[in-house]
Order: structure tokens, then sequence, then C-alpha cells
């Protein structure tokens, strides 16, 4: 084990800077191609169901709308109990385990041979893949300073973006080459590589042996790093957590601002389809457009709160400056139809600021479970809160399939994307106020 003797401020001094290790940015990159892999697995049905899915098995839209819903409820769940689950066998065991079944529940979507099969496997899917959150935020705690969390957490998740922007552009040409099976093995199967490469390279810092002594310094210099050490392999009930106002404050903020995410995700293809008529070939373009804002929404999020605390601001003042400043740019999306009367491009960029401001607000928010509980407790309360945003992505879904429903047989579908619009553009100012309200100054937990 690695012992600290630096004190953390000489970490700081020109002359240390240069003598610093960058290992933890090659831990990082593993976690980002994680969710990149994790995004591309969950999209491959969507992309294969008009032209082969949907047609070879007879699905109405409910028989689809039936295999998504299990898919979120087997994702939300799977955060019960992940996050306690990496927490109780570590991250290395933890994340590799996640990763290993549901590269292999991707794989079998191949074997399906009707509707309850694939309900089977985006179920396994479902419950696997709500571990790679938790894992990875755990896996940032670990390897990071508080002040540099946030940018490592808009990294790696903007791996959600990417793989959001590399499913359309690959999986039809596989399907199209090889056949539609053949979509949901390769794309499993990397995976499978991925999980060779984290086996060898990941270990917790004071384990790790390419890992500096300047670096290790470095990772562990906040002053509550030494404590956390020495209690990290105590275990943290649910039950003891959900007695925190800090759990719930992350809790709301998730279960408010995350379905927002799922909305455009699943609905906005549909949105630029009904509101200005374009086609397939037309959406390519100005999703991939979308996708690309919210990459850098996702890096810039994470990089300004780090900078605000390289300047001396307290942890929380800089998380909670940050996320309003998001919560604010998300505000004009409730604009995009107004402005779209003008050109459909305008729109496109109100929507693509408001997911970018989302990724941005996403990484900051993560970063407050690893700023408020110590490492031990990270996955778990990641979980707890993915859990909470899963569980509002299956609400919105009702409330948005409900509101469009009602309105289209009105002959004003328009109207029902203009309510869901109001309620996206709302509620991330109103997950920043209940958050200071439950968490002010974001005071750490002790649960020693």
């Amino acid at each position: 084990m690695i012992e600290s003797q630096v004190k953390p401020e000489t970490i700081s001094a020109p002359n240390e800077k240069i003598q610093l290790g960058k290992y933890r940015w090659t831990i990082l990159s593993l976690v980002f191609f994680a969710t990149t892999i994790n995004y591309l697995d969950r999209q491959v049905i969507s992309l294969l169901k008009d032209d082969y899915l949907a047609p070879m098995f007879h699905w109405s839209e409910t028989d689809y709308a039936n295999i998504v819903v299990v898919f979120q409820i087997a994702y939300a769940l799977g955060m019960l109990g992940v996050g306690w689950v990496i927490d109780k066998i570590g991250t290395k065991l933890g994340y590799a385990l996640a990763l290993a079944v549901w590269s292999v529940a991707a794989i079998c979507h191949s074997a399906a041979r009707n509707t309850l099969g694939f309900m089977a496997a985006r179920a396994t899917l479902g419950v696997s893949e709500s571990g790679n959150f938790p894992a990875a935020i755990k896996t940032v705690a670990e390897w990071f300073p508080k002040k540099e969390r946030a940018l490592a957490a808009g990294l790696f998740n903007s791996g959600s973006n990417v793989g959001a922007i590399i499913a359309p552009l690959t999986v039809p040409l596989i399907a199209l080459a090889w056949g539609w099976q053949w979509a949901f093995i390769i794309t499993g199967a990397i995976g499978l590589i991925w999980l060779f490469f984290w086996l060898a390279v990941y270990e917790i810092p004071a384990k790790h042996k390419k890992l500096s002594k300047a670096e290790f310094d470095y990772i562990n210099s906040d002053k509550e790093s030494i404590e956390e050490n020495n209690h990290f392999q105590e275990k943290v009930s649910w039950f003891n957590l959900l007695t925190f106002r800090q759990t719930w404050a992350y809790f709301i903020g998730k279960f408010l601002t995350d379905p927002v995410w799922w909305f455009y995700l699943f609905w906005l293809p549909s949105f630029l389809n009904k509101q200005y008529h374009m086609t397939k070939t037309d959406l390519a373009l100005p999703i991939a457009l979308v996708y690309t804002m919210t990459t850098v929404g996702s890096i810039y999020g994470g990089w300004l709160s780090g900078s605000f605390i390289k300047k001396g601001w307290p942890v929380y003042k800089a998380r909670m400056t940050a996320m309003l400043i998001f919560a604010f740019c998300v505000t004009p999306v409730i604009f995009a139809q107004y402005l779209g009367q003008f050109s459909p491009w305008y729109a496109i960029l109100i929507i693509g600021l408001a997911a970018s401001a989302h990724q941005a607000w996403s990484a900051n928010i993560f970063t407050t479970a690893s700023d408020m509980f110590p490492r031990k407790a990270v996955a778990s309360v990641t979980g707890i809160g993915g859990m909470a945003g899963a569980v509002g992505g299956i609400l919105i879904a009702k409330l948005a399939g409900a509101l469009l429903d009602y309105y289209k047989a009105l002959g004003n579908i328009n109207t029902g994307y203009f309510v869901m619009f109001i309620v996206c553009g709302s509620a991330y100012l109103l997950a920043w106020v209940i958050f200071n309200i439950l968490a002010p100054k974001m005071k750490q937990v002790n649960l020693n």
C-alpha cells in the first residue's frame, strides 16, 4: 500500500506539477468507453425496429412500447441494489460483472424469436446496465480529488452522447451487410473486449503498482481522503443512507431532471417528424448535431465547477453556481416551437442547448454524491439516485404518451409537445431549489 508522506499543498507547487502523473486519466478513458458501450447497446433495438424487427415479429406499437417499458422497469429495479453490490464487492469486480452480463444480454437479443424473448433480453440488459453509472461515479471518487471530479464525470458521461451518435451510423450498416442478428452480436461483443482491458488495468489507487507516489498524494489531497481510506472497507446500509437529507436531495434532483433526458432520447425524432415533417433521412443531421452539442456541454459542465474550485471557491458554492447556470440554460427550450416557426434549425439548436445543459447539470449532480458522502457509500447513493431517475423516466414516458395522444385526438399534437417542453424547461430550477433546501452547503455526511 502506498503511504502519503507529501503534504497535499506541495502538489500544487510549480515544480511538483511536472512530476505529477496522469494515470488517473487512463482509468477514466476506460470508464468513458464503458459508458459509450452502455448507450450503444441500449439503442440497437430502436434502430432495427421499423425496418427489421417490427415487420418480422409483427409488433404493434403497443408491443414495442411494452418492450421499452420492460427495460426501464428493470433498469429502475436494478438501481435498487446494484450500487450496494458494487460498494460491497468493490469497483473492479462490480464494474466487470455488470458489463459482462449486459454484453451477454445484448448478444442474446440475436437469439430472440418472439416478443417475449426480446422482453427477457431487455430485462436482463436493463438490470445489468444499471451498474454503469454507480460504478463509474465510484471510480471517479476513488481516482480523482474533488476539484477534478466534475470534469472527470463530464468526460465519462460524454460517452453516452458518443454512443448515441455512433449507434445510428453503424447499426443500420451492420444489419444491411450481415443481418439484424449481427448488429446485436457485434455491439455486444465490444463490451467483452473492454472487459479484458478493465481487468488488466484497474485497481484502486492504494494498490496500483503503476501509480506514482506524487499522483497518489494528489488524488488524496482532499482533507477528508485520509479518513475515508481508513474506513474504506466498511459497508453502509441503504436504510442508514435514507436517514440523511443529503440522500434525499440527490434523489429528488435525479428524479426531476433525469426524465428530461429520456424524453429527448425517445421523442426528439418524433417531434421533428410531427412538427416539421422530417423524414428518416432528414433526421440524421439534426440528431447528430444535438448529441454533438451535448458532448460539449458534458465536458464544459464538469470543467466549469472545477475551475471555480481551483479559484478557491468552496465546493458547494462551485457546484451550486454551475448547476444554477445550467438550469437557466435549459429554460429557453420552452420557446423551441415558437422559434421553429422561423426555421426548424432554430428549434433544433434550442433543444440542443437544453440537452447540452442537461449533460452539464448531470456532470455536477453526479459529483455531489462523492462531495457529500465518503467513498464507501458513493455507489450506493448513486444507485439510489439512478433508481429515482429511472422511475421518473417511466413516469415522463407515460405523461408524454397520454398528453400527445390527447392532443393528437384533438388535431393539435403540437400543443402536447409545448406542455412537455414547459415541464422540461422548469424541472431544473425546481430541482436546484429543493436540493439547496435539503442540503444547504452540501455538508459532508459522517458515516463512521
